[in-house]
C-alpha cells in the first residue's frame, strides 16, 4: 500500500492513530496544506489566523518536520486548497490511500468530504479525532449528549476509563520516489504576508510550537514543578507561568495529545496519589471533550446567534464599543489589560476570558459572536468548540460577572493592570482598578479613557483599597 498521512490539527507523532494505520505501508508521504484563507477577513471582520496563530502553527511545522527527518521521513507543506491538492498529489505519486484524523467542526468536515469526493476511487481512511473518549467510549449515543456539562460528567465517570496512547514510532515508511523535487522550505511569517510578533517580555508563558515543547511542558508540570499538585488553587491566576497547565495551544494544533496528558495524569497520581487539584485537571480535560462532543451533535448551529437555544435573546448589536473592546480601551482597567495582553502574546488566562467575554456580552450588549471571531483570530490556543462553545454558553448564561468584584478578587494588588496599563503605573494604587474615579482632566493626561457611566452593581466595590 503506497499511502499519503493528510495532516490538520493533529501535528504529532506520540498517539496518532492514522500515524499507526500508515506504518505498513511501502512508502508514506506526510503532507500539510497551508490555505492562504485562513488569513482573511471571516464574515465577523476578523481573521481566521491572526499572527500569533501562525507565528505558533509554522514553529510547530517547522518542528513535526524535524521529528519526522529524525525517523527517515520528511514533512511536505504545500500552499492552496486541499481538495486540488492532495489528489493531486495522489495522482502524482501514484497513491494508493489518504489517511487522516476525523474532524468535528463543519467547515473541516466539509472540506475532508470534499477531498474524499475528488479522490474518487482512492480511498480516504479517517482515524478517530483529537477527543479524549472514542465514540465508542461514550456511555451513550451522541444524539443522547446531555445538556450540560455536570450530567456529562457523572455519565462518564461511572465508567473508568484506561487510557494507553501509542509512542512515536522509531522508524516510518519511505517517501515515494521523486518526492525531493516538490519538497520546499515552510514559509515565514512575512512570505505568508504577516509581520513578525514583537517579543513581550511581560508574556504569560514563553509558548514555542511543536510536540517536543509540548512534551517538554508536559513532563514539567506533573514531574519536575509539579505545579499540577496545586492546580485548583492557582488556576485563576493572571501573572506567570505556573498559574495553570498552560497545555491549550499544543492540544489546539494537535502537538499533545489528550489521551496523553490523561495518561500521565493517572501515572503521577499513582505515585504521588490523587488530590483536588489533579483532579481538577482531568475536569477541564473533560470540559474540552464535552465541548467537542457538543460541536459535533449541533454543528454549525453553534456558530449562528440564535442557533441555540439558550443564545436566542443575545443582543446583535455592535458598535464603536466592540472595537474599544477590542483595543483594550473600553475604561474598563481589568478589561483593557486583558485584551491589551492577548492582542501582544496571543493568551489570556480561563479567567481573564471569562471576565472580558461577559463585559462584551453584558456590560456592553454586543453581538456574541463577534468577540469569538476576535478570539479565533488571535488566540493561539483557538479551538473552535472550547472558544464557540464557552462564547455561547456565557451568552446565553442568565448571570453576569461583577467585572469589578473580578478585579477586587483576582487582581487585589492591581498588579496584572499595572504590568499591562504602563498609563496607570504612576495612578495610586488604591485607584488602579478605578481610574473613572479620578477627574477627567487627570484622566485625560494619563491617556487613558474615561468610563461612560458606572454600573450600580459597582458600588460596593468602589472604595476598597486596591
Amino acid at each position: 500500500m503506497r499511502a499519503l498521512l493528510w495532516f490538520k490539527q493533529d501535528l504529532r507523532l506520540d498517539d496518532h492513530p492514522a500515524l499507526q494505520a500508515g506504518l505498513s505501508a511501502e512508502c508514506l508521504l506526510p503532507v500539510y496544506v497551508l490555505d492562504p484563507a485562513q488569513l482573511q477577513a471571516s464574515a465577523f471582520g476578523s481573521r481566521r489566523m491572526g499572527v500569533h496563530r501562525a507565528r505558533f502553527l509554522l514553529e510547530t511545522l517547522a518542528a513535526l518536520d524535524g521529528e519526522l527527518r529524525q525517523r527517515g521521513s520528511h514533512l511536505l507543506v504545500v500552499q492552496g486548497v486541499a481538495e486540488q491538492l492532495i489528489p493531486q498529489l495522489v495522482a502524482q505519486f501514484q497513491l494508493q490511500q489518504v489517511l487522516t484524523l476525523e474532524e468535528i467542526a463543519p467547515d473541516e468536515r466539509a472540506q475532508v468530504a470534499r477531498v474524499a469526493r475528488r479522490l474518487g476511487a482512492v480511498p480516504l481512511q479517517q482515524a478517530p479525532a483529537n477527543n479524549l473518549l472514542r465514540v465508542e467510549e461514550l456511555p451513550f449515543n451522541l444524539e443522547q449528549l446531555p445538556h450540560v456539562f455536570s450530567s456529562f460528567r457523572a455519565l462518564v465517570e461511572e465508567r473508568l476509563q484506561v487510557f494507553q496512547p501509542r509512542h512515536a514510532p522509531e522508524r516510518l515508511p519511505a517517501l515515494p520516489e521523486g518526492v525531493e523535487a516538490v519538497l520546499q522550505a515552510i514559509p515565514s511569517l512575512s512570505q505568508l504576508g504577516l509581520g513578525e510578533p514583537l517579543s513581550v517580555p511581560a508574556s504569560a508563558f514563553p509558548f514555542a510550537g511543536g510536540e517536543p515543547a509540548a512534551l517538554g511542558r508536559l513532563r514539567d508540570y506533573l514531574w519536575k514543578t509539579q505545579g499540577v499538585r496545586q492546580y485548583k488553587e492557582t488556576r485563576n491566576g493572571l501573572i506567570g507561568t505556573e498559574y495553570s497547565s498552560k497545555f491549550s495551544p499544543w492540544l489546539a494544533n494537535g502537538s499533545l495529545s489528550p489521551r496523553r496528558v490523561v495518561a500521565e495524569l493517572r501515572r503521577h497520581e499513582a505515585q504521588f496519589k490523587r488530590n483536588d487539584s489533579t483532579y481538577w485537571l482531568w475536569l477541564e480535560l473533560l470540559w474540552r471533550d464535552f465541548f467537542r462532543w457538543s460541536l459535533l451533535r449541533h454543528g454549525s448551529a453553534l456558530f449562528k446567534a440564535g442557533g441555540l437555544q439558550a443564545t436566542i435573546s443575545a443582543s446583535q448589536q455592535i458598535d464603536q464599543r466592540f472595537q474599544d473592546w477590542c483595543r483594550g480601551c473600553t475604561g474598563m482597567p481589568l478589561v483593557d489589560a486583558n485584551m491589551r495582553e492577548l492582542a501582544a502574546t496571543g493568551f489570556i488566562s480561563n479567567r481573564g476570558r471569562q471576565v472580558v467575554a461577559s463585559y462584551l456580552i453584558n456590560d456592553l450588549q454586543q453581538d456574541w459572536r463577534y468577540g469569538a471571531a476576535w478570539f479565533e483570530e488571535h488566540l493561539i490556543d483557538y479551538d473552535p468548540a472550547s472558544n464557540w462553545g464557552n462564547w455561547a454558553y456565557l451568552a446565553g448564561a442568565k448571570r453576569a460577572f461583577n467585572v469589578l468584584r473580578q478585579a477586587r478578587e483576582y487582581d487585589p494588588d492591581a498588579s496584572y493592570v499595572s504590568l499591562w496599563l504602563p498609563e496607570l503605573r504612576d495612578v495610586p494604587q488604591a485607584l488602579r482598578h478605578t481610574p473613572f474615579l479620578l477627574g477627567g482632566g487627570q484622566l485625560h493626561n494619563l491617556g487613558y479613557p474615561q468610563l461612560e457611566s458606572i454600573p450600580e452593581s459597582w458600588r460596593p466595590y468602589l472604595n476598597h483599597v486596591a
